[in-house]
């Protein structure tokens, strides 16, 4: 046996802003079974996690859900907690980056590379949002590509032509937020000098901590030059204000990886004899490894160790990144129910069905992998229903009921369990390497073996022969010890089949060093079925409840064209509520531009004898004397609201597309102002 190590090991932290799903299981699954190898070895190997609970959409989110950012990813946090603890997936400590600790080490390196000369002030011009008061991120900015035309894309990339640029070069602009045109505005921004650390990342990845492919990747970067990065943002923002800069906070991709340390710091603060410097000192003698989607190799391979190397910290052992997840060969869709849920996939199948077959499928590299659910179906029935569970559901009976449930005191074929437990150093080395796929494939290969051997010594024919209880004894008996072993190699992958035999078995959690020993003289108990064959019938309720979750979600939360594509439909209201809504015949009686407003125009609204204030978004398609002496129709009885351009009394209802496409309600001539609208 090695000597023991010492490994901290994480996933990417979730976002707190939705639901997991089949994609996001991917990492997590992969992390988890490595981990749980470590553990059957003997390695003190610990798995942090956390929620990355910071940032703009967050707070936007919470705003549109009338909820504090708190409140949201507390329920969030608890959702994501359920769905990994339903999957198996074994974190020793699960946090969020909206933590005490996450505070201090985001400030402590922060205050760190600052006083090292690693940070640099300078006044950049970002899109603002004049009516939110609030800048806007690329994402939060909407309008038409300037390569294709498409129309409705977001401020840093066209979903339609795939085309890249800047948010100044989209044209007609609009804020996701509140439908106004962004205006351009100077702030003073915060950036972390990554070209300060360029020979030491050189060095750093090509030193053997990130896979081939991600290296040669990153030359790129390298070849374009190591630009600074803005790590600050202005309020409003939901995150950590910068403790020397009021009013500026750190940007969520700063925080965010240093979650790790701020998790682990959670868990040695309770865990006694677990030092967080025993794992963080740069002079460190225990091995760090990050599980990653090649996505964000950025982040986690450029920023992140320079950050830590400015800080006095070590840098990570390795970064090991894994591709995408695609269902039947295409991109998870919501539209053909492929884009499933964590929590919709734990309503219809065992999760061990999902965490096998990713396992089937992941290697070392950074490939996509796809979930092919006729395959699926096929491989569990055949694979762990048909050959692994079936070893000791074929054995299990004739030990009961022959001989008490005792196994015989002989190993009768011990060249054959030696083949087995030799095996256990190749299967060891595809677990270490996390080569999935190729551990799966030598493990049922030997699943094949045993059943061959029960098929050649025919048991069932054996117990009808008179004189033969030996023989039957020893080939069942041999039968449940290759099970036994097969279980134990696949106990990383299906954590809970292996606690269920575990128990059938009657011996203590199998570590890869026990399952050396066979079982002789030992007694187990009743068999009871470990898992059961998937009907297709399953898979194909849980896509139907996979559409269903989009209906609803379109029913929650439609999604209209134009610059409130992303506003959220209110909840509904009953029909005595919309009947408080006093909609009256106005004479517009005069129209004024508004200085500093884009869309708005100031109108005088004539209701047959008073006159009310109204602030209208329309003026992208109405010119003031357009609409002097017009008829309108408007909400009479809206409460006031105070504008920073003065007070509006009230709303004119106006449809269309929006732009110039815009349409005031205009009532039947004869109507007169101050009548009723029914």
């Amino acid at each position: 046996m090695s000597t023991k190590r010492k490994i901290l090991v994480t996933s990417a932290l979730p976002y707190a802003n939705g639901p997991i799903h089949i994609g996001h299981l991917v990492e997590y699954i992969q992390t988890d079974i490595w981990v749980r190898f470590q553990k059957m070895r003997g390695h003190q190997c610990i798995y942090v996690c956390a929620d990355d609970a910071h940032g703009t959409p967050i707070m936007l989110r919470a705003r549109q859900e009338g909820i504090s950012p708190e409140e949201l990813i507390a329920r969030v946090a608890e959702e994501h907690k359920a769905d990994f603890a339903d999957f198996n997936v074994g974190f020793d400590n699960y946090h969020s980056t909206h933590s005490d600790e996450n505070r201090a080490y985001s400030t402590l390196i922060y205050e760190r590379n600052r006083d090292k000369g690693h940070i640099a002030k300078r006044t950049i011009t970002q899109a603002y949002d004049p009516v939110e008061n609030m800048f806007l991120p690329d994402r939060f900015i909407k309008g038409e590509c300037p390569k294709c035309g498409a129309q409705d894309q977001y401020g840093d990339n066209c979903e339609v032509c795939g085309a890249s640029y800047s948010p100044a070069e989209l044209k007609n602009p609009v804020s996701a937020v509140s439908g106004a045109t962004p205006v351009d505005k100077e702030s003073e921004h915060y950036f972390f000098k990554l070209g300060d650390f360029e020979d030491m990342l050189k060095q750093w990845t090509k030193g053997g901590h990130l896979q081939k492919e991600v290296s040669n990747k990153l030359d790129e970067w390298f070849e374009a030059g190591l630009q600074e990065w803005d790590i600050s943002r202005d309020a409003p923002y939901f995150g950590f204000e910068i403790p020397d800069h009021p009013g500026k906070y750190f940007y969520v991709w700063l925080d965010a990886p240093i979650g790790y340390q701020a998790s682990f710091q959670n868990l040695c603060d309770r865990t006694e004899g677990l030092e967080f410097d025993e794992f963080w000192n740069k002079d460190s003698d225990a091995e760090l490894y990050h599980f990653i989607g090649k996505d964000i190799i950025y982040f986690h391979a450029l920023f992140w160790p320079a950050m830590l190397h400015g800080a006095d910290f070590r840098t990570p052992t390795a970064i090991f990144s894994h591709g995408f997840l695609t269902v039947d060969g295409q991109k998870m869709s919501k539209s053909r129910g492929t884009f499933i849920k964590a929590r919709t996939f734990l309503n219809h199948l065992n999760p061990e069905y999902l965490r096998y077959y990713f396992a089937g499928k992941l290697s070392s590299g950074v490939e996509d992998i796809d979930l092919n659910l006729d395959d699926f179906t096929a491989r569990i029935n055949s694979d762990l229903v048909g050959k692994v569970v079936n070893i000791a559901s074929r054995c299990a009976g004739f030990i009961k009921k022959r001989f008490e449930g005792k196994l015989s005191d002989q190993i009768s074929e011990p060249e054959l369990l030696n083949e087995f437990i030799a095996a256990g150093d190749s299967i060891a080395e595809r677990f270490e390497k996390r080569e999935f796929s190729r551990a799966v494939r030598e493990i049922m290969a030997l699943a094949d073996r045993a059943n061959q051997y029960i098929d050649e010594k025919k048991p069932w024919v054996i117990a009808k022969e008179e004189g033969q209880d030996q023989a039957l004894h020893d080939v069942c008996s041999m039968g449940i010890n290759l099970f036994r072993i097969l279980i134990g190699y696949l106990r990383p992958i299906l954590p809970a089949t292996a606690e269920k035999s575990e128990a059938f078995l009657q011996v203590e959690p199998l570590t890869w060093e026990s399952l050396k020993t066979p079982l002789t003289g030992h007694e187990i108990a009743k068999f009871k079925p470990l898992m059961t064959r998937i009907d297709p019938k399953q898979v194909e309720a849980m896509v139907d409840d996979s559409k269903e979750d989009l209906a609803k979600a379109e029913a929650a939360q439609a999604k209209p064209t134009g610059p409130l594509a992303d506003t959220p439909i209110a909840d509904t209201i009953e029909f005595d509520d919309f009947a408080k809504v006093d909609l009256r015949i106005a004479k517009i009686a005069k129209a004024e531009h508004v200085d500093g407003a884009d869309k708005l125009l100031q109108l005088t609204l004539d209701l047959g004898g008073e006159t009310r204030n109204v602030f209208a978004g329309i003026k992208s398609a109405y010119a003031p004397e357009e609409l002097e002496g017009k008829l309108t129709v408007m909400v009479a009885n809206l409460a006031p609201r105070k504008m920073r351009f003065g007070l509006s009394e009230g709303m004119v209802l106006a449809a269309g597309p929006g732009g110039k496409d815009l349409f005031i309600l205009n009532p039947d001539e004869g109507a007169e102002p101050g009548m009723k609208v029914k």
